[in-house]
């Protein structure tokens, strides 16, 4: 079925702080939700009876024209639906898409594990360096330093950029996980732990519900965890250092603010893949130190 965007549209249903577009992938089952998307999009109300109910909706049902919705959102929101119609709750299911999706990138987790335990090797030869240039400013100069480390760096095989790689890698699935759960009514439609997967934690915290600032809390710990055990990864010099922190204190500021109007969906989302990756980092470190520990031996 060939369904044309005729504008980006969006609206806020004010009862939990959702995003409602019109672009959706289904129809909604709530009587109440469906008449918000009659009343705000009459476009819309003129195709609502042609979109597929969401346990029967399939990645070709609707032809959108974006690249990314083909090969990432619609996927992602077929993956999310059938999970949830096995196990009876959509939000259990976009933890364990989530999780999922982290043990397919675990590969790229140890490389950035082994990268850190590289990089201990290296420092010594770094801070030498850095001390052998420490009062040269001039440009011959500070191109031989680069140099120079640059030969350290391909000697313990280590890209300095990688280390960042994995604490970003989740942002575009992010955003697809967060589209996925704008455009399917069904999921912002359940519950779980006594909140609603479409209600943001701003409106939840208005309507009395205090688990809302549980899940903030958790939301900014873990961002800070995985943030800073990914952000360790990558070198040991004072510049490179500073960036870190001011790089980790920025996201950790910018997430906390975003927490209050994330959907929870996406909020558990997040938790459950930071949490992941802070339990994944440790256990891969343990391994690392072990292997170090018997060559020693």
């Amino acid at each position: 079925m060939e369904v044309p965007i005729i504008n980006k549209k969006i609206v806020t249903n004010e009862e939990t702080g959702q995003s409602l577009q019109n672009n959706i992938l289904c129809k909604p089952t709530e009587k109440n939700l469906y008449e918000k998307y009659e009343k705000y999009d009459g476009q819309l109300k003129t195709r609502l009876k042609d979109l597929p109910e969401c346990t029967d909706f399939k990645p070709n049902d609707i032809k959108y024209s974006s690249l990314w919705e083909s090969i990432f959102v619609k996927p992602l929101a077929f993956l999310i639906l059938q999970l949830g119609k096995i196990i009876k709750n959509y939000g259990v299911s976009v933890m364990l898409v989530g999780l999922g999706i982290r043990l397919i990138l675990m590969p790229f987790s140890k490389k950035t594990i082994d990268q850190s335990e590289n990089m201990k090797k290296a420092t010594p030869e770094i801070q030498k360096i850095e001390k052998k240039y420490a009062n040269k400013t001039d440009s011959d100069s500070m191109m031989m330093k680069s140099q120079e480390t640059m030969l350290v760096y391909k000697k313990y095989k280590i890209n300095p950029i990688s280390g960042c790689l994995i604490a970003f890698l989740q942002l575009p699935l992010f955003f697809a996980f967060l589209q996925a759960i704008n455009r399917v009514p069904a999921i912002f439609e359940d519950n779980l732990f006594g909140m609603k997967l479409g209600m943001t934690p701003w409106i939840g915290i208005s309507k009395g519900n205090y688990l809302y600032i549980i899940l903030i809390l958790l939301i900014i710990f873990t961002t800070y965890l995985s943030f800073k055990n990914s952000m360790k990864q990558t070198g040991t010099n004072s510049e490179m250092e500073r960036q870190m922190q001011f790089s980790l204190k920025f996201m950790i500021i910018m997430i906390s603010i975003a927490s209050f109007s994330l959907p929870t969906a996406i909020a558990l989302y997040w938790v459950v893949t930071n949490g992941f990756i802070v339990i994944q980092n440790i256990i891969f470190k343990k391994i690392n130190d072990n292997k170090s520990n018997k060559k020693r031996g």
